[in-house]
């Protein structure tokens, strides 16, 4: 199918994007890398009377570092942080996750902010975000507001943004030595959409412990209590009955074989992320 007739406006300042917005009352769309509202477009599922271009807005395009954490531009592409292209981000875990993010076409230009406000339950960023608790800042005619990433989502497709605001950045913690990374997802072959996926992050440092599952048909599902048990007990916290046993009260109205999937999700996040060479060594 082919995108019914919209409107069609080239921006290259924030202000002027949000203004659009405003004025649209609801009825205009931003856009970026196009690859989450293009195929939407296409399919009839959005049917905007006019479409903002914001990928060439340039202060949409930076990556800068602002004390512990690191500030992304929401236009920054996938393939620019797999490639390592914006330093502060060069050896950060994220170029993990962005290398296997669908196709290297779809990468050079899907953007961080469209896929965050496309909140595909099975996109990455959507679940790296939450696990790496990122915060979300996102801007209207009323001013700036900053949202955690695990709250940003909603519900699939649904999202915290109201139809005059526009995401501007994303903060992600940076690197430091005792940072402890793991993403895995799994998908029919690569490209794919994710059917279940897991992320986990651990710094002592910082004493933060996350365990997330994506791709849940909803928001990411954060497993505190799991978390806190690892970072506390290491290797006897992980065994795969308790693996199961998280995955079980967070999705009860899964079947066996999906639950098994999350399950091995998860498993391979955990040892990916290297922390229980952590608590060996410890012990």
């Amino acid at each position: 199918m082919k995108a019914p007739k919209f409107a069609y406006a080239r921006v290259l300042e924030v202000d002027e994007a949000i203004a659009a917005l405003a004025a649209g009352a609801g009825a205009t769309k931003a856009m970026s890398g196009s690859q989450s509202l293009g195929p939407m477009l296409n399919l009839r599922l959005a049917r905007p009377a006019q479409v903002v271009d914001v990928a060439h807005i340039p202060d949409l395009r930076t990556v800068s570092r602002k004390a512990d954490w690191i500030e992304i531009g929401a236009a920054v592409t996938h393939a620019e942080i797999e490639d390592g292209v914006h330093a502060p981000l060069a050896e950060h875990p994220m170029r993990q996750v962005a290398r296997g993010i669908a196709y290297r076409a779809i990468r050079t230009r899907g953007t961080v902010g469209g896929s965050l406000a496309h909140a595909d339950p099975a996109a990455d960023w959507v679940v790296t975000f939450a696990a790496l608790g990122a915060r979300v800042t996102v801007r209207s005619p009323r001013g700036e507001r900053t949202v955690e990433a695990d709250a940003f989502m909603l519900g699939a497709y649904t999202t915290v943004l109201e139809s005059d605001e526009l995401i501007v950045s994303v903060a992600v913690p940076s690197q430091t030595h005792t940072t402890r990374w793991g993403y895995h997802k799994v998908c029919r072959k690569p490209g794919e959409f994710a059917e279940a996926s897991a992320a986990v992050y651990f710094d002592a440092s910082r004493k933060r412990a996350r365990i997330v599952l994506g791709a849940a048909d909803g928001p990411p599902l954060l497993l505190h209590s799991l978390a806190a048990e690892i970072a506390l007990k290491g290797t006897g916290a992980a065994g795969r009955e308790a693996l199961r046993a998280a995955v079980q009260t967070a999705l009860p109205e899964r079947d066996a074989i999906d639950r098994k999937l999350f399950t091995a999700s998860l498993e391979r996040a955990l040892d990916q992320s290297g922390i229980f060479a952590d608590t060996r060594q410890a012990e």
